[in-house]
């Protein structure tokens, strides 16, 4: 309780004429630096966990900034630390980590870098195809702005630049790797993503959950092999498998109430080798989402249920039943704590102006891996979004034009300077709000 009041009492603590002040600084600092900071970026994507450019980059950037910086951090993360004197100690996170597509935006700072892929082991194309060079960028540009304002705030500024976000394997590493312990853990835990699907430079911020939770599962159908001309001699997994895929579709439809958002998608279904051989083996990959932990649960229970019955149902033994196998790269959802969005809203509001921050519900179902820091123990946190896509381009998709590409596309693309300037803008505002000297 004594938290939030003092949070209440320092509500607004930027003032429209340092916001405007802010304002230009960050505009001069993007034409001087930034820029061509970004572009950099752009041009040399890395692929999850051999980030090790970017990262010595990054650690070079935040060192001249004057942080602490530490490298290495559950692989290739960054930690820089900026001590101002007694106050909270607060904690902004960036990812950094590309993806392996060929990019074909047009641009002309287009990347065409290629890396060995550690998963495939194939040599590929590389991109920041999802905005991780705006995060990165605007990480660089908070880490200057905050430096050259300590007489404006108070406390500790603790700068996470996380690897491995796309593959969600980052933050649980850096966790691993003891970073509360080894540099303090937070009162408050920030991060913000880019969005093609937002109007450049504004801010999105929800209460609720702007990120779902996300279980990767694997179904192991066995059954009993046998020539497609005599079926009754075996155990089909194609029709069974068919059987628990339909079933599935229930759980949403049937088992959560209809405010309650959940999916559960079969991506892939693989069995058999010949037009007349019944298979002994099928195997199902889902993807399932979720934004609470009642709804993981009751999805995940469901999987197990219907696999597992749906077996005993073609009359399989215990010892021949389906497997449910939960990968443990799964992820809970991103759940943003109420009272801090909306002191953090109020300022950006002061700061910015009424139109620039808004709040429009996420329409899809994507993860992030985020919640690993904010979660056991529980952090008050805030996860926003920022327009990367000017209006010119949603009139020309709107008037049956040019579609804006989405994210993880190889055409994606967003306006760098509005991106990269509101991003530094937004969290140097929440920074001084929660900082306040």
């Amino acid at each position: 309780m004594i938290k939030r009041v003092i949070g209440l009492l320092a509500v607004f603590c930027v003032s429209p004429v340092m916001a405007n002040e802010l304002a230009d600084a960050i505009d001069k600092d993007y034409d001087d630096h930034l820029g061509a900071l970004f572009e950099h970026f752009h041009r040399n994507p890395e692929l999850s966990t051999i980030e090790h450019e970017t990262a010595r980059r990054m650690a070079l950037e935040l060192n001249l900034a004057g942080f602490v910086v530490t490298e290495g951090v559950g692989g290739t993360g960054v930690v820089a630390m900026l001590e101002n004197g007694d106050g909270p100690l607060v904690m902004m996170r960036a990812d950094m980590d590309g993806l392996p597509l060929e990019e074909k935006s047009g641009l002309d700072y287009a990347s065409r870098a290629q890396q060995v892929d550690p998963v495939t082991g194939n040599t590929v194309y590389t991109m920041h195809a999802c905005g991780h060079d705006v995060h990165i960028t605007s990480l660089v540009g908070t880490a200057r702005q905050m430096a050259a304002r300590r007489d404006e705030w108070a406390g500790t500024l603790m700068l996470l630049v996380q690897p491995a976000e796309e593959r969600v394997l980052g933050a649980r590493a850096m966790r691993d790797d003891g970073i509360w312990e080894r540099f303090g853990q937070p009162d408050y835990a920030l991060a913000f993503h880019v969005s093609s699907g937002g109007l450049a430079g504004q801010i999105n911020v929800q209460e609720g959950s702007p990120y779902a939770g996300a279980d990767t599962v694997d179904i192991i159908i066995h059954g009993v092999g046998a020539h497609g001309a005599s079926p009754h001699r075996g155990k089909d997994p194609i029709v069974l498998g068919s059987q628990i895929v339909l079933a599935l579709q229930t759980l949403v439809a049937r088992e959560l109430s209809p405010r309650d958002p959940g999916v559960v998608t079969v991506g892939s279904f693989h069995s058999g080798t010949k037009h007349n051989i019944i298979s002994d083996r099928a195997h199902l990959q889902l993807t399932v989402r979720n934004t609470s932990e009642n709804t993981r649960q009751v999805l995940l229970d469901g999987i197990k249920r219907i696999a597992e019955n749906m077996g005993r149902v073609a009359g399989l033994p215990d010892d021949k039943l389906p497997e449910v196998i939960i990968s443990n790269e799964s992820v809970p959802p991103t759940v943003n704590d109420a009272f801090l969005v909306s002191r953090l809203r109020g300022a950006w509001r002061q700061a910015m102006g009424e139109e620039a921050v808004v709040d429009i519900p996420t329409k899809g179902m994507g993860a992030e891996d985020f919640p690993f820091f904010t979660q056991d123990p529980d952090i008050s946190s805030v996860y926003w979004a920022v327009g990367g896509t000017p209006q010119e381009d949603f009139d020309r998709e709107e008037a049956g034009g040019e579609p804006v590409p989405s994210h993880h596309s190889p055409l994606f693309k967003i306006e760098p300077q509005p991106s990269v300037t509101r991003g530094v803008e937004s969290t140097v505002v929440a920074l001084l709000e929660l900082m306040p000297n």
